[in-house]
Protein backbone atom coordinates (compact mmCIF):
# COMPACT_ATOMS: atom_id res chain seq x y z
CA UNK A 1 0.00 0.00 0.00
CA UNK A 2 1.10 3.38 -0.96
CA UNK A 3 2.28 5.44 2.15
CA UNK A 4 1.21 9.03 2.78
CA UNK A 5 3.27 11.74 4.27
CA UNK A 6 1.66 14.63 5.91
CA UNK A 7 3.50 18.09 6.01
CA UNK A 8 2.33 20.81 8.54
CA UNK A 9 1.99 24.73 8.35
CA UNK A 10 4.37 27.05 9.67
CA UNK A 11 4.03 27.44 13.45
CA UNK A 12 1.93 24.28 13.82
CA UNK A 13 3.58 20.74 14.03
CA UNK A 14 2.48 17.61 12.83
CA UNK A 15 -0.65 17.38 15.52
CA UNK A 16 -2.15 19.09 13.09
CA UNK A 17 -3.22 16.28 11.38
CA UNK A 18 -4.54 14.14 13.80
CA UNK A 19 -7.88 13.67 12.06
CA UNK A 20 -6.60 13.15 8.63
CA UNK A 21 -3.80 10.69 10.23
CA UNK A 22 -7.31 8.61 11.50
CA UNK A 23 -8.52 8.65 8.50
CA UNK A 24 -5.85 6.93 6.73
CA UNK A 25 -5.30 4.50 9.63
CA UNK A 26 -9.32 3.36 8.97
CA UNK A 27 -8.79 3.47 5.31
CA UNK A 28 -5.72 0.88 5.89
CA UNK A 29 -2.95 3.42 4.39
CA UNK A 30 0.34 3.50 6.56
CA UNK A 31 0.79 7.68 7.19
CA UNK A 32 2.97 9.53 9.13
CA UNK A 33 3.75 13.13 9.79
CA UNK A 34 6.65 14.46 11.15
CA UNK A 35 7.87 17.90 12.28
CA UNK A 36 9.62 20.08 10.01
CA UNK A 37 12.89 22.25 11.95
CA UNK A 38 11.80 25.13 14.49
CA UNK A 39 8.53 23.01 15.39
CA UNK A 40 7.19 21.05 17.72
CA UNK A 41 9.46 18.04 18.38
CA UNK A 42 12.23 20.36 16.45
CA UNK A 43 11.76 23.77 17.98
CA UNK A 44 15.21 23.98 19.46
CA UNK A 45 16.27 23.81 15.42
CA UNK A 46 16.48 26.46 13.33
CA UNK A 47 14.07 26.67 10.32
CA UNK A 48 15.66 26.49 6.54
CA UNK A 49 13.98 25.56 3.57
CA UNK A 50 16.96 22.85 2.93
CA UNK A 51 16.34 21.27 6.02
CA UNK A 52 12.72 21.23 5.72
CA UNK A 53 12.90 19.38 1.94
CA UNK A 54 15.43 17.17 4.71
CA UNK A 55 12.72 16.10 6.93
CA UNK A 56 10.34 15.09 4.12
CA UNK A 57 12.66 12.93 2.45
CA UNK A 58 13.78 11.28 5.21
CA UNK A 59 9.96 10.95 6.09
CA UNK A 60 9.28 9.27 2.91
CA UNK A 61 12.83 6.98 3.25
CA UNK A 62 11.09 5.53 6.96
CA UNK A 63 7.92 4.80 4.97
CA UNK A 64 9.58 2.86 2.12
CA UNK A 65 11.59 5.12 -0.31
CA UNK A 66 8.06 6.65 -2.14
CA UNK A 67 4.65 8.13 -0.88
CA UNK A 68 2.08 10.68 -1.65
CA UNK A 69 3.23 13.85 -0.10
CA UNK A 70 0.52 15.85 1.55
CA UNK A 71 1.36 19.84 2.89
CA UNK A 72 -0.17 22.48 3.84
CA UNK A 73 0.79 25.90 3.62
CA UNK A 74 4.23 26.33 4.68
CA UNK A 75 4.19 22.27 4.00
CA UNK A 76 2.57 22.40 0.50
CA UNK A 77 6.00 24.77 -0.35
CA UNK A 78 8.18 22.46 1.17
CA UNK A 79 6.23 19.45 -0.16
CA UNK A 80 6.51 21.01 -3.80
CA UNK A 81 10.18 21.66 -3.44
CA UNK A 82 10.60 18.29 -2.12
CA UNK A 83 8.67 16.82 -5.48
CA UNK A 84 11.14 19.33 -7.30
CA UNK A 85 14.12 17.82 -5.89
CA UNK A 86 13.58 13.52 -4.69
CA UNK A 87 11.17 12.98 -7.82
CA UNK A 88 11.90 9.46 -7.76
CA UNK A 89 10.06 9.82 -3.82
CA UNK A 90 7.00 11.11 -4.98
CA UNK A 91 4.63 9.05 -6.17
CA UNK A 92 1.79 11.84 -6.00
CA UNK A 93 1.50 15.36 -4.44
CA UNK A 94 -1.38 17.17 -2.71
CA UNK A 95 -0.46 20.86 -2.31
CA UNK A 96 -2.66 22.72 -0.16
CA UNK A 97 -3.43 26.26 0.56
CA UNK A 98 0.18 27.44 -1.41
CA UNK A 99 -0.98 29.29 -4.54
CA UNK A 100 0.59 32.41 -4.25
CA UNK A 101 3.88 32.99 -4.99
CA UNK A 102 6.51 33.30 -1.88
CA UNK A 103 7.83 36.07 -4.32
CA UNK A 104 4.79 37.82 -4.08
CA UNK A 105 5.24 41.57 -3.12
CA UNK A 106 3.08 41.68 -0.47
CA UNK A 107 5.80 39.17 1.18
CA UNK A 108 7.91 42.71 2.39
CA UNK A 109 4.73 43.39 4.35
CA UNK A 110 4.45 39.98 5.73
CA UNK A 111 8.04 40.17 6.91
CA UNK A 112 7.77 43.43 8.60
CA UNK A 113 4.79 42.20 10.61
CA UNK A 114 6.18 39.30 11.52
CA UNK A 115 9.74 41.10 12.92
CA UNK A 116 7.16 43.41 14.80
CA UNK A 117 5.08 40.87 16.44
CA UNK A 118 8.18 38.10 16.98
CA UNK A 119 9.42 41.67 19.12
CA UNK A 120 6.44 41.47 21.27
CA UNK A 121 7.17 40.48 25.28
CA UNK A 122 5.13 37.39 24.22
CA UNK A 123 5.77 36.61 20.69
CA UNK A 124 2.33 36.79 19.65
CA UNK A 125 1.32 34.53 22.01
CA UNK A 126 -2.23 36.22 23.11
CA UNK A 127 -2.61 37.36 19.15
CA UNK A 128 -2.25 33.75 17.81
CA UNK A 129 -4.94 32.03 20.52
CA UNK A 130 -7.28 34.82 20.06
CA UNK A 131 -6.91 33.74 16.00
CA UNK A 132 -7.36 29.94 16.62
CA UNK A 133 -10.34 30.42 19.05
CA UNK A 134 -11.87 32.73 16.55
CA UNK A 135 -11.48 30.98 13.43
CA UNK A 136 -11.41 27.09 14.34
CA UNK A 137 -13.72 24.87 16.23
CA UNK A 138 -12.64 23.40 19.74
CA UNK A 139 -11.64 20.22 17.94
CA UNK A 140 -9.55 21.56 15.89
CA UNK A 141 -7.91 24.07 18.34
CA UNK A 142 -6.92 21.23 20.05
CA UNK A 143 -5.17 19.64 17.28
CA UNK A 144 -3.30 22.41 15.92
CA UNK A 145 -2.22 23.36 19.74
CA UNK A 146 -1.27 19.59 21.21
CA UNK A 147 2.45 19.93 19.09
CA UNK A 148 3.14 24.03 20.75
CA UNK A 149 3.30 26.82 18.64
CA UNK A 150 6.49 28.26 17.29
CA UNK A 151 5.70 31.89 17.69
CA UNK A 152 9.40 32.89 16.38
CA UNK A 153 9.79 31.51 13.19
CA UNK A 154 7.81 33.05 10.90
CA UNK A 155 10.91 35.62 9.72
CA UNK A 156 13.14 32.36 8.88
CA UNK A 157 9.63 30.94 7.09
CA UNK A 158 9.56 33.65 5.26
CA UNK A 159 12.71 34.36 3.98
CA UNK A 160 13.70 30.94 3.40
CA UNK A 161 10.49 30.12 1.24
CA UNK A 162 11.60 32.82 -0.74
CA UNK A 163 13.63 30.56 -2.21
CA UNK A 164 10.91 28.31 -3.80
CA UNK A 165 10.28 28.90 -7.81
CA UNK A 166 7.00 27.40 -7.39
CA UNK A 167 6.22 27.07 -10.91
CA UNK A 168 9.69 25.76 -12.01
CA UNK A 169 9.03 23.57 -9.76
CA UNK A 170 5.72 22.41 -10.16
CA UNK A 171 7.06 21.92 -13.87
CA UNK A 172 9.91 19.19 -12.94
CA UNK A 173 8.74 16.02 -13.11
CA UNK A 174 5.15 14.52 -13.80
CA UNK A 175 3.69 13.08 -10.73
CA UNK A 176 0.28 13.73 -10.64
CA UNK A 177 -0.61 17.02 -8.83
CA UNK A 178 -3.65 17.82 -6.56
CA UNK A 179 -3.97 21.50 -5.73
CA UNK A 180 -6.70 21.91 -2.52
CA UNK A 181 -7.64 25.33 -1.58
CA UNK A 182 -10.41 26.20 1.06
CA UNK A 183 -13.23 28.17 -1.01
CA UNK A 184 -12.28 31.57 1.22
CA UNK A 185 -8.63 30.88 1.10
CA UNK A 186 -6.21 34.24 0.46
CA UNK A 187 -3.93 32.63 -1.00
CA UNK A 188 -5.83 30.95 -3.86
CA UNK A 189 -4.66 33.67 -6.00
CA UNK A 190 -2.11 31.79 -8.38
CA UNK A 191 -4.25 27.93 -8.56
CA UNK A 192 -4.81 28.27 -12.33
CA UNK A 193 -1.48 29.54 -13.29
CA UNK A 194 -0.35 26.62 -10.82
CA UNK A 195 -1.92 23.78 -12.18
CA UNK A 196 -0.96 25.18 -15.98
CA UNK A 197 2.98 24.85 -14.76
CA UNK A 198 2.44 21.29 -13.51
CA UNK A 199 0.85 19.93 -16.66
CA UNK A 200 3.51 21.72 -18.70
CA UNK A 201 5.63 19.09 -16.87
CA UNK A 202 3.47 16.37 -17.80
CA UNK A 203 1.55 16.03 -14.09
CA UNK A 204 -2.25 14.80 -14.49
CA UNK A 205 -2.54 18.53 -12.47
CA UNK A 206 -6.56 19.26 -10.82
CA UNK A 207 -7.56 21.79 -8.42
CA UNK A 208 -10.01 20.71 -6.00
CA UNK A 209 -11.70 23.95 -4.19
CA UNK A 210 -13.68 23.06 -0.88
CA UNK A 211 -16.42 25.19 -0.21
CA UNK A 212 -17.16 26.83 3.05
CA UNK A 213 -13.22 26.83 3.81
CA UNK A 214 -10.67 28.99 4.86
CA UNK A 215 -7.06 28.58 4.39
CA UNK A 216 -6.83 26.21 7.56
CA UNK A 217 -8.62 23.56 5.44
CA UNK A 218 -7.59 20.41 6.59
CA UNK A 219 -8.99 21.83 9.91
CA UNK A 220 -11.34 23.86 8.97
CA UNK A 221 -13.49 21.10 7.00
CA UNK A 222 -11.46 17.97 7.91
CA UNK A 223 -14.35 15.81 6.09
CA UNK A 224 -13.86 17.28 3.05
CA UNK A 225 -9.84 17.49 2.78
CA UNK A 226 -9.27 13.86 3.88
CA UNK A 227 -11.88 12.93 1.21
CA UNK A 228 -9.40 14.57 -0.88
CA UNK A 229 -6.74 12.82 0.58
CA UNK A 230 -8.05 9.82 -0.17
CA UNK A 231 -9.73 10.46 -3.46
CA UNK A 232 -5.79 11.62 -4.55
CA UNK A 233 -4.79 8.05 -3.13
CA UNK A 234 -7.03 6.13 -4.90
CA UNK A 235 -6.38 7.60 -8.36
CA UNK A 236 -2.57 7.81 -7.92
CA UNK A 237 -1.63 4.18 -5.91
CA UNK A 238 -3.21 1.50 -8.16
CA UNK A 239 -1.15 3.30 -11.22
CA UNK A 240 1.88 3.71 -9.44
CA UNK A 241 4.19 0.85 -10.82
CA UNK A 242 8.00 3.28 -9.98
CA UNK A 243 10.01 1.48 -7.79
CA UNK A 244 10.80 3.38 -4.72
CA UNK A 245 13.53 5.68 -4.22
CA UNK A 246 16.82 3.67 -3.61
CA UNK A 247 15.05 0.25 -4.40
Amino acid sequence: MLPVVLVHGSRTSRTMWRRQLEVLQAAGIPAIAPDLPGHGARRDERFGLDTAVGAVHDAVADVGGRALVVGLSLGGYVAIEHRARFPGQCAGLVAASCCTSPTTPLRAGWLTIARWIERWPDSGARLNETLVRGLLDAEAGRDLAAGGFALEVMVDVLQEVERVDVRRSLAVTDSPVRLVNGQWDHFRGQERSMVAAARAGGADARLVVVPRARHLVSLDRPVAFSRAVLEAHAAVAPHDTRPAAGA
